[in-house]
């Protein structure tokens, strides 16, 4: 990693934000990282003093996520590297969350993600490079049951995601979307919210998920500072991937994914491909 980058992560409080911003910095960046509460700031700045600036945001404060990124490229005079890492888990089977929850889930992890990365590519555009990593999930490509709205806010974010990575190219600005398998955070435990509706009747299949979730939280194979290192990896790599599942979990979720998309297409094909007009 080239001294003095300048990265720009949302949601270092913990998980992979923290990791992500600890090695950035011991690499020789400018890191800054974006907390929700004021008695966090000094906690993120003590981690390499000089390198690791805390900065108060709420992601789903418009307002806000553009003044603090005005604020820091003056201050810095450039940004490298956004990571929208900001973001929550939510359980619990569609039919179980309400619009409310499922809005407040959508806000944090799409439209949160979608603003800060508007705020961000003008800058990135101006200087003529950036590098843009979307910390999204093996979630984001596969699902299931009682995941389903989690599900629908990184589907959301890859989709955008991977467009962009098309319409910025040109400007040298690169876009990686990061897909984790369970790693050992506080993802599945105070991070993540559940649907306050509860019905029996998907006992059966989000509730055996949700139940498995809570029994392996702290034993999740994936190790955090493992994952931070390769991502701080990719983000100086020459010719970074577009998707980057991480873990082996991840590899085999989307491995299986792409086969069972590929059955369907082999079955179907002899009747769904031929729509055109006959000539």
């Amino acid at each position: 990693m080239a001294t003095e980058k300048v990265w720009f992560i949302t949601g270092v409080s913990g998980g992979f934000g923290r990791e992500l911003a600890a090695q950035a910095a011991k690499a020789g960046a400018k890191v800054i990282g974006t907390v929700r509460q004021a008695g966090q700031l000094e906690e993120f700045n003590a981690i390499s003093p000089g390198n690791t600036f805390g900065y108060l945001l709420d992601v789903t404060n418009p307002d806000g996520v553009k003044a603090t990124v005005d604020a820091a490229f003056k201050y810095f005079g450039r940004l490298d590297v956004l990571v929208n890492n900001a973001g929550f888990g939510f359980l619990g089977a569609i039919e179980e969350a309400s619009i409310a929850e499922v809005r407040q889930v959508m806000e944090t992890n799409f439209f949160g993600a979608l603003q800060v990365t508007q705020a961000v590519l003008p800058y990135m555009r101006q200087q003529g490079s950036g590098r843009i990593i979307q910390i999204s999930s093996v979630a984001g490509i596969r699902s299931t049951p009682g995941f389903g709205v989690y599900n629908a806010s990184k589907f959301a974010l890859e989709g955008f995601s991977e467009a962009l990575a098309q319409e910025v190219a040109p400007f040298n600005i690169q876009v990686t979307i990061v897909e984790p398998g369970p790693f050992r955070t506080r993802f599945a435990g105070t991070s993540i919210k559940r649907a306050s509706r509860h019905m029996q009747e998907y006992e059966s299949t989000s509730g055996r998920f949700k139940q498995a979730m809570e029994e392996r939280n702290g034993y999740q194979d994936g190790d955090p500072e493992k994952g931070a290192a390769v991502i701080v990896q990719v983000a100086s790599s020459d010719n970074p991937p577009l998707r980057l599942p991480l873990g082996r979990t991840a590899f085999e979720a989307v491995r299986l994914k792409l086969q069972q998309v590929a059955k369907d297409l082999d079955a179907w094909e002899y009747l769904a491909a031929h729509t055109s007009f006959d000539e």
